[in-house]
């Protein structure tokens, strides 16, 4: 869904919070536009003095954070340098991005929408900072980030997972990043084990980096307005990491949190897990891969021998009767270890690999989408 913004040169020059608010009430002439001009993002002009009317898609995230205080705050929180290069993703309209630009040595802003790019632009020629931002008109999903040395970002809420662990798990160093979440999704990114939001997300982002609560940002901030509040936290990459293949973590985690509730025992007992886990392991217990369905004794033998392998295993830690849900990094690492030892490695080569090509962004984490 889309929403309607006054004029586009009263924009750019920039609105104070009241003002923004009070850009709302042109919806129904919005709604008048779209249905007359065949949903076009950009209405003609009415006259040769005023500009087209700027809308931002919902659908994509573009919420506009209003509030200058909160975009102050967000901004001190981050111990910006004025040495540092930090890189915003989705900086829209570039509220943040100006003051992001008056504490930094320099900007790297990805920015999808071409009619934000246009107006970042101008915005920032405005206050003279053309020399000090380097836009990048890309999806942040796909593109290579530059070096940078730390991120500060309103998050648009449909990309957090990917975004997230693209950062965390990139090859790039960073000091922090401070995120505008919503907040339901910062509360799963917070979550230790036991909490009811606790989940594979937060599992793999602590494995590599420590997360903290910086505040609450209320929807009212927002234009338009969404339908949830939002939370900023600071995310820091640790300096010292465990020893653990990140790649075969991810596949380790993803299995055990298929079903977080459930005790290990029980997910570790379905056929259809235990046969995708040997046959992916095939090479390290003779006889080979199984077949699902119309299996031959000695076929059914191997299956046997290997399930009983894998409840020792279990039985070995006091893993058995353990849920997921409950159990911590250093924890869910001794078990991996100790299938390790026995020879037993999660490492699908077709399904788990494409689960991670989606950058973790499975159903582990619950929607992020406000809509």
């Amino acid at each position: 869904m889309l929403r309607p913004h006054k004029n586009l040169c009263r924009f750019i020059n920039g609105l104070n919070h009241d003002q923004f608010l009070h850009c709302k009430r042109s919806a129904s002439s919005y709604q008048y536009n779209h249905r007359n001009h065949g949903g076009k993002e950009n209405v003609p002009k009415k006259d040769g003095n005023e500009e087209p009317q700027l809308y931002f898609y919902k659908s994509r995230g573009q919420h506009i954070l209003t509030n200058p205080r909160i975009l102050g705050s967000i901004v001190r929180k981050s111990a910006i340098r004025p040495t540092d290069t930090v890189l915003e993703i989705g900086p829209g309209t570039g509220n943040l991005t100006l003051k992001l630009l008056e504490a930094s040595q320099k900007v790297i802003a990805i920015e999808i929408d071409k009619r934000m790019v246009e107006v970042l632009h101008r915005r920032v020629a405005e206050h003279k900072f053309e020399d000090r931002i380097c836009v990048i008109r890309e999806d942040a999903l796909k593109c290579e980030f530059p070096r940078f040395d730390l991120v500060v970002a309103n998050i648009p809420y449909g990309i957090s997972s990917p975004l997230v662990a693209k950062l965390v798990y990139g090859a790039i160093p960073f000091r922090s990043a401070t995120l505008l979440l919503q907040k339901e999704f910062a509360r799963r990114l917070l979550a230790n084990p036991g909490d009811s939001e606790y989940n594979r997300l937060a599992v793999n982002v602590k494995l590599v980096a420590d997360v903290a609560h910086v505040m609450d940002v209320s929807k009212r901030d927002f234009v338009p307005c969404p339908k949830v509040d939002s939370s900023v936290v600071i995310i820091r990459p640790k300096k010292e990491v465990p020893e653990v293949n990140l790649e075969e973590w991810r596949s380790f985690t993803r299995t055990c949190f298929g079903k977080k509730n459930k005790t290990l025992g029980a997910t570790f007992k379905q056929k259809r897990m235990l046969m995708a886990l040997m046959n992916s392991n095939s090479e390290s217990f003779n006889g080979g891969g199984v077949e699902e369905e119309g299996c031959s004794s000695s076929s059914e033998k191997g299956f046997n021998s290997f399930k009983e392998k894998i409840i020792e295993i279990l039985k070995s830690g006091s893993f058995e009767d353990k849920r997921p849900a409950k159990l911590c990094n250093e924890e869910l690492l001794h078990l991996l270890a100790l299938f390790n030892q026995a020879g037993i490695y999660f490492r699908d080569g077709s399904e788990l690999q494409d689960a991670e090509r989606r950058a973790l962004a499975d159903d582990a984490y619950g929607s992020e989408l406000e809509d």
